[in-house]
């Protein structure tokens, strides 16, 4: 379990944590973002290492998930958590993950707005915007 002085992260499998991360994911992507919950709910969850982030009193504020072929998604950090090192916390977590399981490469898709901060943890962005969801994203990749 990794911390910092005011959260926790620890790795996890949806079959232990699905209600802690789907109702994080439901909140940031459903209903702040307006993303169809038909499409953020995949059915690849139970296949993915997840990264779970909580504040000291045990409240969920952060969650990100690694898909066996080494993609990272569902980065999602609650609003009053942003900018806090919750985001690159768990993205650490799920990279030390992909080391431990071998993945050469690690693939994303960045919410435009967000490539600036995935670029600090050693991502590049290649190839143009695209739609996915309704929110302009790039395919970021991070090759070791």
């Amino acid at each position: 379990m990794n911390s910092s002085h005011d959260f926790l992260v620890a790795l996890t499998t949806w079959q232990t944590s699905a209600s802690h991360l789907g109702a994080l994911r439901r909140e940031v992507f459903v209903l702040e973002q307006a993303v169809p919950e038909s499409l953020e709910m995949d059915g690849r969850d139970e296949e993915c290492v997840h990264a779970l982030a909580e504040d000291l009193a045990g409240m969920v504020i952060g969650t990100a998930r690694l898909l066996p072929e080494g993609r990272i998604g569902r980065v999602a950090v609650r609003q009053d958590w942003r900018g806090r090192g919750v985001g690159a916390a768990l993205m650490r977590a799920l990279m030390e993950a992909a080391d431990s399981r071998g993945l050469p490469v690690l693939e994303l898709h960045a919410q435009s707005w967000t490539v600036a901060f995935y670029e600090k943890l050693g991502f590049v962005a290649e190839g143009e915007e695209f739609e996915e969801a309704g929110i302009q994203h790039r395919a970021m990749f991070l090759r070791r």
